[in-house]
């Protein structure tokens, strides 16, 4: 592969985690990690909770869940999908990252399962 993917990384923030905040920071966690490693494969990674959070938080949330918190967190995921050329769907419990994967398949875009599935860009 000659250009780069940009690829929406969906994977459990909440989902299993009872909103548990170590919980929620440990997931949060895994999904930044899988952007670094499609990063370094030459991939635009992106993750729809390092943008939704910083908006939720000036729209007023206080709490995971909250009205400020709904309006924007998967409100950004859905939006991103749509410009996205993949999605990588990490392992866990998530209905927000079913969506994503449903939304992706209905854009025609590729779903992953893993990194190791992405194509690497030849530099």
């Amino acid at each position: 592969m000659n250009e780069p993917l940009m690829i929406l990384v969906a994977g459990p923030y909440r989902g299993g985690t009872g909103d548990d905040p170590e919980r929620i920071a440990a997931n949060h966690r895994a999904i930044q990690l899988a952007c670094l490693e499609l990063f370094r494969a030459g991939h635009l990674a992106v993750n729809g909770e390092d943008l939704a959070l910083p908006l939720a938080e000036l729209a007023g949330s206080t709490r995971v869940g909250d009205a400020a918190f709904d309006e924007v967190f998967h409100p950004m995921g859905r939006r991103l999908v749509a410009r996205c050329d993949a999605v990588l769907r990490l392992p866990g419990t998530s209905a927000g990252a079913d969506e994503m994967v449903e939304l992706a398949r209905a854009h025609g875009a590729a779903v992953y399962t893993s990194v190791d599935e992405v194509p690497a860009v030849a530099r």
